[in-house]
């Protein structure tokens, strides 16, 4: 146990230095910003009570906020996404094999991993960008950011995936 959250704490502090210090900086064609800060949360076991999840994506998001300079914007879109996590991953695991299961492609396989990942990394996309606008007066705009956001996200994601051991 004391094992697992240090683990946690070496990825949460990883994850954390990876998008302050590179990822924050990448703008691909000025629309695409991968926030792979988010796959601490995915792959939380799910036997793990909202109220846990909730905490540490509270804490990761306000960590991500101060060093990025954007006041609530990473901690609402992370809170909320981390509330939704166990509807969405009721969604594409059968419900014998939901106790006590580490999402990846190994448990879950690639396309309930795959489609598991794109829901939630769409819904947290979604709610950033949207704050961050403040408007629809540009939907289009605003559109083309979270989906390319969120494609170049998940391609982070599924190449971390790859080559993780567990």
């Amino acid at each position: 146990m004391a094992f697992n959250y240090l683990h946690k704490i070496l990825w949460f502090v990883g994850l954390v230095l990876l998008q302050v210090l590179i990822l924050n900086n990448i703008h691909i064609g000025g629309y695409a910003t991968p926030f792979l800060y988010v796959y601490l949360i995915l792959k939380f076991e799910s036997d793990t009570s909202r109220n846990a999840l909730m905490l540490w994506a509270f804490c990761l998001g306000l960590i991500i906020d101060i060093f990025s300079d954007t006041p609530g914007m990473n901690t609402s879109a992370v809170v909320v996404m981390a509330f939704l996590r166990p509807t969405f991953l009721r969604l594409f695991v059968s419900r014998d094999t939901l106790d006590n299961l580490v999402p990846g492609v190994k448990t879950m396989g690639l396309a309930s991993f795959l489609k598991y990942t794109i829901v939630c990394v769409f819904m947290h996309h979604a709610m950033l960008l949207t704050i961050g606008f403040f408007s629809f007066v540009h939907i289009g705009m605003l559109l083309l950011k979270i989906v390319a956001s969120m494609l170049l996200t998940v391609a982070c994601i599924m190449a971390v995936e790859g080559v993780r051991k567990k």
